[in-house]
């Protein structure tokens, strides 16, 4: 991997990882593009640009970790265990999904999800909870569940836990929020498995590439959530969903 190909990844991990388009389906597409190959070293750097985005949750959220804030990150664990007790459980099924084909799919579908969530379910003005702090463990636990299916590659885990959270009664700002607090355990979890898996790989990866993929990722995350809140204080999300149409129809097209 060059220092160009570090960049361009770091910057679509940074862009896409808290939007509700799936990170990991455009990096999969984009290694494809750029001819990078699936190997121990570049998956150790992969887990490095995650790491970085990681860290611009909690640059934007200082005042959410605290002691002071237990009873807010409780309801985000209680949100993060389904994900965790059935990614556990299946993980050897769900790798074997894995596929552009499925990625390609499921962007169509999450598309379609959220234009008929915001046709059909999201009155703003009518919304009940406005503040993240407001969530009951109820609506953390259905968001949990709705998170569970971001384990089908391409799904996205912001887009599936944002339709959890707007469906439970959530404003767009406080589904996008409460999506981005989620990010922390269960990128931090993912981070920390893979880091313990591929850390022999670290010693052979470029540290240059690493450190300019970790820089990237992190300013680009940082900027991305600040931007993705004031988009939506004016806009839905069916910009998004029309988006994950075309490009799930691009796939299908360009790899078949």
């Amino acid at each position: 991997m060059t220092i160009y190909d570090s960049i361009i990844l770091g910057i679509i991990e940074g862009f896409t990882e808290f939007l509700p388009i799936s990170s990991t389906g455009h990096l999969i597409v984009a290694s494809e593009f750029l001819g990078i190959e699936q190997n121990a070293v570049n998956k150790a750097y992969e887990v490095i640009i995650q790491f970085s985005a990681i860290l611009a949750v909690i640059f934007n959220y200082k005042d959410k970790f605290t002691i002071k804030k237990i009873d807010l990150w409780t309801k985000v664990f209680i949100a993060f265990l389904p994900l965790a007790i059935i990614g556990f459980i299946f993980s050897s099924q769900i790798k074997e999904l894995f596929s552009i084909n499925i990625v390609a799919i499921m962007f169509i579908v999450g598309g379609v999800i959220f234009l008929i969530v915001e046709k059909f379910f999201v009155h703003e003005d009518k919304q009940t909870i406005h503040d993240v702090e407001e969530v009951t463990l109820k609506h953390s636990l259905i968001i949990g569940i709705a998170q569970v299916f971001a384990l089908i590659p391409g799904t996205s885990r912001a887009g599936s836990t944002i339709i959890g959270a707007l469906l439970v009664g959530l404003s767009r700002k406080a589904s996008a929020e409460f999506s981005f607090l989620l990010a922390f355990p269960v990128m931090g979890a993912v981070a920390a498995y893979d880091m313990l898996k591929y850390y022999q790989d670290f010693t052979e990866a470029n540290l240059t590439v690493l450190a300019v993929g970790f820089v990237t990722s992190f300013i680009v995350a940082y900027l991305t959530i600040k931007l993705f809140l004031k988009f939506l204080e004016k806009f839905t999300f069916v910009s998004f969903g029309v988006y994950r149409i075309v490009f799930g129809v691009f796939l299908l097209l360009m790899f078949n």
